[in-house]
């Protein structure tokens, strides 16, 4: 089996087919043989019968079963007579070898079978037998016809049909060849074109011809060499934005510290200065962190391990609304929730209500009201902002998307897109839109219970 394996396509689509035809042929040939031989014997029968019967009839068999009979006496130079007389004495009618004759025939001359047909063989010669009734009681006539004619003529048959059968089976092999090479010939075109993309990382598609099985492989193979094409174009944007979002707080960092060591030369900074110089490359570590945070969290492709806990959903929000209330202290966050417990990732799901919240609050004005609220798995989050404007609607949810008034604020486009990708993942949803104050809305929903499902399972 594993040699077979190891054989190209087409020689296992040759070989195939040149064993049906091989076993189909050896079948026929050997059904004519036997149907010929079969059909051959049972007209030798008939026409001994026909004759035998014929010739223990006439009148002239008793005189002629005392002297020799010539076997043309039959009609037949190959036929040979005996007699089987009362006292179950055998006596040839001719020259010939004496036949070996047995009990069958001695059952027809005793009067206890109709008739008797079969073959024996005597000196070497094998020959049908028949007997008959004779008119004298007690009996029967035998006659014998060599077999060798036909067997000569079944030898023949025999080398005529193992002639045309290997004929036929090396012209099964040359036709299975040549539809394995023609029918395969678009299988080593996409073999071809895979091992150029292989080689060469061009994407580009492959033509397709017809409509059959191999077209259908090509236009898949197309539609993963445009997937394959269109992931490579986000990653080549990912790091691409990622470079130049990572190149902003670099900058401004290599800015601060040559500041920090050109007034250190000349003699230091006002403790005032230096703290706000401090506190600005604190600020850049800490969003430069959350960057590269962002992105290994929207690197990360793996599925959702199946072994997951059952996760407070309030306690997320009271965690999240904690964490953004200590950076925005200018703020009053009104929450209202109910419970709802979720299956899933306590870390992702705290990272998305995080990045909710953070995003209200960056948007909010000073003294403004973030409204959370929790309901029957929709957790809704409310700002006093400006609302997103109707050009911005459908990308606010894009990796590194940033509108025209955010690109003045601090932030790297990551945060919603982190939201978006925790809700899928937990096999929810997240949509963004107006709030009645006129400011942005935003809905995260995860499907879940509305108590925990250790306890309502008992």
């Amino acid at each position: 089996m594993g040699f077979h394996y190891r054989r190209s396509l087409a020689s296992r689509v040759t070989l195939l087919a040149t064993l049906a035809v091989g076993l189909s042929v050896a079948f026929v040939a050997m059904a004519a043989f036997v149907t010929v031989r079969v059909q051959m014997h049972n007209t030798l029968d008939e026409s001994l019968l026909q004759r035998a019967g014929a010739a223990a009839n006439t009148s002239t068999l008793s005189s002629l079963s005392a002297d020799r009979v010539p076997s043309w006496a039959l009609g037949a130079a190959d036929v040979r007579i005996a007699f089987i007389t009362g006292d179950r004495q055998a006596i040839s009618a001719d020259r010939g070898p004496t036949l070996e004759l047995g009990q069958p025939e001695l059952e027809v001359a005793a009067g206890q079978s109709a008739h008797s047909i079969r073959t024996i063989t005597t000196e070497g010669v094998r020959y049908r037998v028949v007997a008959v009734p004779a008119p004298d009681p007690n009996a029967a006539l035998v006659v014998a016809q060599s077999l060798e004619s036909t067997e000569r003529t079944l030898s023949k048959l025999g080398i005529v049909l193992l002639l045309f059968g290997a004929a036929g089976v090396i012209a099964a092999a040359l036709a299975g060849w040549a539809v394995a090479r023609n029918g395969l010939r678009p299988v080593r075109r996409l073999t071809d074109a895979a091992e150029d993309i292989a080689r060469t990382e061009k994407l580009d598609p492959i033509e397709v011809e017809g409509n059959d099985e191999i077209a259908r492989l090509a236009s898949a193979f197309n539609a993963m060499l445009a997937a394959l094409s269109a992931s490579r174009d986000r990653q080549r944007q990912l790091v691409a934005d990622a470079g130049h979002e990572l190149r902003t707080p670099l900058t401004s960092l290599r800015t601060n510290l040559d500041l920090l060591v050109q007034a250190d030369r000349r003699g230091g900074l006002s403790e005032t200065s230096r703290n706000e110089l401090l506190d600005d490359v604190r600020f850049q570590i800490e969003e430069l962190t959350n960057l590269i945070g962002d992105l290994v969290e929207l690197a990360r492709d793996e599925p959702l391990p199946i072994a997951v806990e059952a996760v407070d959903l309030v306690e997320i929000i009271d965690r999240s609304v904690t964490r953004v209330r200590r950076r925005a202290s200018n703020l009053l966050f009104d929450v209202h929730t109910e419970p709802w417990w979720v299956l899933g990732e306590s870390g992702r799901l705290e990272r998305a209500v995080t990045n909710l919240l953070d995003n209200a609050a960056k948007w909010s004005p000073p003294l403004g009201v973030v409204t959370v609220t929790l309901s029957s798995g929709t957790l809704v989050v409310t700002d006093q902002g400006h609302g997103i404007s109707e050009a911005d609607l459908p990308h606010v949810f894009d990796r590194f998307y940033r509108s025209k008034e955010s690109r003045t604020l601090p932030g790297s486009g990551l945060g919603l897109s982190i939201v978006r990708q925790v809700a899928e993942r937990h096999g929810g949803s997240v949509r963004a839109g107006g709030s009645e104050a006129g400011g942005a809305a935003f809905w995260f929903e995860v499907p879940g219970w509305s108590v925990c499902p250790t306890v309502g399972a008992r």
